[in-house]
């Protein structure tokens, strides 16, 4: 490969970000040699097995993410905002739509939410970390190692451009030359497989380390929806990775799975990305629906209205998540037969997530309501995410879905879907579990005025879509005559997405603000919450807790301060936690080394990097770590000195 053709060259925005990247590596490494911070870093956090550490650089790399796909998306609306518009040419469109795809779905939205699970569940369940700390770690390290060989692909080698979804024959080798789709198949292994350790990790926590008397059914909500959520990772997962592998072969090693001929069968890449990608779309929701019942539980000052049914509804929902993947594809050559029952269980899941809305909506009745920011955010969820639901219905009729499919009907319905559902809920939770993360509160008016603009901005952008779609636009159009009368409702559509970038920098600027100017929270409980994770002093100290909890009901957090009936009752005794470890960081390094030749076919490299990999897994297999002791008096200090309690 020459120079010319490893760089991405010819466009004046990838200088600009190439010069970018450039002068924030020198900062970051002069700041951090300058301050001689270091050491810090390395002991602090790059080595760090404890669960809400790796949450927040879950959490900071979402935030990150999040930025960088949103850019992708005002560029997809810049070139849309007026006809004939030559601001991007058809490839550059393509590569910024892939990447906007997959960047927001799978390198924003999912860490999100594995970031806040990380921090909230072992809290929640009164443990002191997760089951497996040290494969935590490596689960981020995988995950951070395939979202930076992702991201590089725009300024090294190019990016796919294929679509999030990659569909075959377009994304194969004939139809795709450049080394984008490698980044695609060889990035997402390299996560996904950080994700599903990541699943596995949390159903042993949640099944196996409660504190005593938290039955199933005492588990806060939001502890539920990711039980149920880990659960559905690890059935839909390996189905991704191992079409990812096909992928790759069929790519670098000449293999014809996807292929139209010879056997191969490009339709089975289709179902079996969507096998994955459906319950992908509940792998981000559902937390979120637990993030919000905690939230209007709270500030409501009511119990969750009908916690059974809210339990059976997600699980009824996993179910289901698994047999409406054909849904996707109703246009491509499916009998009657078979599209009536995908579009049955399509509109079934419908049933249980209005039973879901009906408990919140009953939750807050009579309930003494207070309108801070996390609960605007579950205020403004239900009626969006409401418009996004009935419109998923209309999509599920199979014969209306032809007049529907690939246009921008489509494009707003799963924004009206995703947005309120994912990233409203993710949101509500920063802003909620912020105190317990940081120790202050984020400013509240700032907040709510960030509320506002975004969710004003994002109904101007995404509501006009609809009627786009209906008119006749089709998705991933890069361009658009005059005469077709596309031209006012994109450039309104566009308008609201400057106000969705105004919106989240008023965001950043909160986050700013408060860490400089914000009062220190010393309370531990500042919203006067129900569930354990609010026991705890501000900050939390890394064993969580310094004596197990008598659980003896749901909400006993709640219940404790309201009965005036002591929490904790056991006496002081030495805690038991993990070692801090270097390893899963050097085996991120070398995982994305090896990917980054796998990526360009360079197989000396990648054979060494897979030796390397293999070198880690021994040196595990024989390493004797059995953790460490944090005395009884030490304990006892650091409590007196977070609570000022006397013992």
């Amino acid at each position: 490969m020459k120079w010319d053709e490893f760089f991405v060259t010819g466009e004046p925005m990838i200088y600009g970000a190439m010069v970018s990247i450039v002068i924030v590596s020198i900062a970051i490494v002069v700041g951090l040699t300058y301050f001689k911070k270091w050491g810090y870093l390395w002991r602090e956090w790059l080595t760090t097995v404890d669960h809400k550490k790796i949450g927040i650089m879950y959490i900071i790399s979402a935030l990150i993410m999040l930025f960088r796909g949103g850019v992708d998306g005002l560029l997809m609306r810049a070139q849309l905002a007026v006809p004939e518009n030559g601001l991007l040419d058809s490839q550059h469109y393509n590569e910024i739509f892939t990447t906007h795809g997959v960047i927001m779905i799978l390198f924003m939205a999912m860490p999100f939410i594995i970031g806040l699970m990380n921090v909230v569940v072992p809290l929640q369940i009164g443990a002191r970390d997760v089951a497996f700390p040290r494969l935590n770690a490596v689960s981020f390290w995988l995950f951070f190692a395939g979202a930076m060989l992702f991201n590089i692909s725009f300024v090294i080698g190019g990016s796919p451009d294929a679509g999030w979804t990659a569909y075959f024959p377009l994304s194969s080798i004939e139809f795709s030359p450049t080394v984008g789709n490698n980044y695609y198949s060889i990035a997402l292994q390299i996560s996904g497989l950080g994700t599903l350790m990541t699943g596995v990790n949390f159903i042993v926590t949640i099944l196996k380390m409660r504190a005593p008397g938290m039955t199933l059914m005492r588990m806060p909500m939001f502890t539920w929806s990711i039980l149920v959520t880990s659960v559905i990772i690890v059935f839909a997962f390996p189905v991704l990775t191992i079409a990812l592998l096909l992928m790759m072969l069929d790519r670098q090693f000449g293999s014809q799975f996807f292929t139209m001929a010879n056997g191969g069968m490009d339709m089975l890449w289709a179902n079996l990305f969507w096998v994955w990608g459906h319950p992908e779309v509940y792998i981000v929701i559902l937390p979120a629906f637990g993030i919000f019942s905690e939230v209007i539980s709270t500030f409501s000052r009511k119990n969750l209205y009908g916690y059974k049914s809210m339990v059976f509804s997600m699980v009824i929902i996993s179910l289901l998540s698994f047999v409406v993947w054909a849904h996707h594809f109703y246009t491509m050559g499916h009998g009657a037969m078979v599209n009536g029952v995908f579009s049955v269980t399509t509109m079934a899941i419908a049933i249980p997530t209005g039973i879901k809305i009906f408990n919140w909506l009953f939750t807050m009745h009579k309930g003494r309501i207070e309108f801070t920011t996390p609960m605007l955010y579950a205020l403004g969820f239900i009626p969006i995410f409401t418009i996004g639901g009935v419109t998923g219905v209309m999509l599920a009729m199979a014969s209306a879905d032809y007049q529907y499919h690939n246009t921008m009907f489509l494009v707003a319905h799963f924004h009206y879907v995703l947005i309120p559902g994912t990233v409203f809920g993710v949101l509500a939770g920063m802003y909620y579990w912020f105190p317990k993360l940081f120790g202050f509160r984020l400013n509240d008016k700032q907040g709510k005025l960030a509320f506002w603009i975004i969710v004003i901005s994002f109904n101007v952008t995404f509501l006009p879509l609809f009627a786009l779609g209906l008119n006749g636009m089709t998705r991933r159009m890069y361009t658009y005559s005059a005469e077709t009368g596309f031209g006012p409702l994109n450039l309104i559509a566009s308008i609201g997405s400057i106000g969705l970038a105004i919106g989240f920098a008023v965001l950043v600027y909160n986050i700013y603000w408060s860490f400089r100017y914000a009062p220190r929270e010393t309370s531990g409980d500042p919203w006067n919450a129900r569930t354990l994770e609010w026991s705890t002093p501000s900050p939390i100290p890394h064993y969580n807790f310094a004596r197990m909890p008598d659980i003896e009901g749901r909400d006993a957090f709640w219940f404790a301060k309201k009965s005036g009936k002591p929490l904790y009752t056991e006496e002081y005794s030495d805690i038991h936690m993990p070692n801090n470890s270097g390893q899963p960081f050097i085996l991120g390094v070398i995982f994305m080394i090896f990917g980054f030749f796998m990526v360009f076919n360079w197989w000396v490299g990648a054979v060494i990097g897979a030796i390397g990999i293999f070198v880690m897994m021994i040196i595990r297999s024989f390493e004797r770590d059995h953790g460490h002791y944090i005395p009884a008096k030490e304990v006892v200090a650091t409590e007196q000195r977070l609570r000022g309690e006397q013992v």
